[in-house]
C-alpha cells in the first residue's frame, strides 16, 4: 500500500484505525514491550507519530536492527501514515535514562 497524497494517507490511516492506542497495543503484543508510549505529532490527524518503546527484544541489537524490528511489527500501519519516529530502549537502558532524568542530568550523560 502506498499513499500518493497526504489526504490519501490520512484516509488510509483512518480506515485502518491507526491511533496512538492501537499502535501502543500492537507494540506491546508484537514486541513484548514493557512500556510503549505513542504520541500523535500531527495535531490529531494521525499522520505523524513518535514512539518510545521499551522491550527486552532490543537487547544486543543495533539501533538499525531495533528500528527494523519495530517497522516489521507495524508494516501495514507505517505504510498508511506520513511520518514515524521510534525511540527504542532495552529495560536496562530505560531505567538508566529515567534515573539520569531524575537526577537532573541530560539524557546520554
Amino acid at each position: 500500500m502506498s499513499a500518493e497524497t497526504d489526504t490519501q494517507a490520512a484516509e488510509a490511516a483512518a480506515s485502518l484505525g491507526v491511533t496512538t492506542e492501537y499502535i501502543e497495543r500492537k507494540l506491546t503484543e508484537k514486541l513484548e514491550a514493557q512500556y510503549a508510549h505513542v504520541e500523535d505529532m500531527s495535531g490529531g490527524c494521525g499522520q505523524a507519530f513518535e514512539a518510545t518503546i521499551v522491550s527486552p527484544l532490543f537487547a544486543k541489537k543495533t539501533t538499525l536492527a531495533r528500528h527494523r524490528l519495530v517497522n516489521s511489527a507495524l508494516k501495514v500501519e507505517i505504510a498508511a501514515i506520513h511520518a514515524w519516529t521510534p525511540k527504542c530502549f532495552t529495560p536496562e537502558e530505560w531505567q538508566k535514562k529515567k534515573a539520569q532524568e531524575g537526577a537532573g542530568l541530560p539524557a546520554g550523560v
